[in-house]
């Protein structure tokens, strides 16, 4: 396991790799042993903040049920600065009526950033949850549209 911490505008972002590929992103602190993967994610969720990014492309190691990675893989389909609710991607991946499920899966999403799961809200606009908390949510949205 590797791991590197990145510095954004909206504090610390810890990122961690296996040998297949980056397995985890959060905001907050932390540290490790660097692998060339951690590096190219760093470069890439700098270029992101700084606009010059407007998607991801990285190698992942996504461990989650079948169900948790077909939503994962739509929330990378969403396009920066755009947005869809819970509903939508619950449609989009064959399991129409199973928004809350897609929330689930949204709220177990390993790699916040990287899989855009602040991009979905509720059906009636409003910012619905975020395991990071709303005002991330908020922030992340923001950033989207170019701090």
């Amino acid at each position: 396991m590797y791991a590197k911490q990145v510095m954004t505008p909206l504090g610390p972002l810890f990122l961690r790799a296996t040998d297949k590929g980056l397995s985890e992103a959060n905001f907050g602190e932390g540290g490790g042993e660097s692998c060339p993967l951690l590096e190219e994610a760093a470069s890439q969720v700098r270029q992101w903040f700084a606009g010059e990014r407007q998607e991801f492309d990285l190698a992942l190691d996504l461990r989650g049920t079948e169900f948790q990675r077909s939503v994962w893989k739509q929330l990378q389909a969403i396009p920066r600065g755009e947005h869809r609710s819970y509903g939508q991607i619950a449609t989009a991946i064959g399991k129409p009526g199973a928004a809350r499920a897609v929330g689930a899966a949204c709220g177990a999403n390993p790699i916040i950033l990287i899989i855009p799961c602040h991009r979905v809200l509720a059906a009636d606009g409003s910012l619905g949850g975020f395991s990071g908390g709303l005002d991330l949510k908020r922030q992340l949205l923001a950033a989207d549209k170019g701090l």
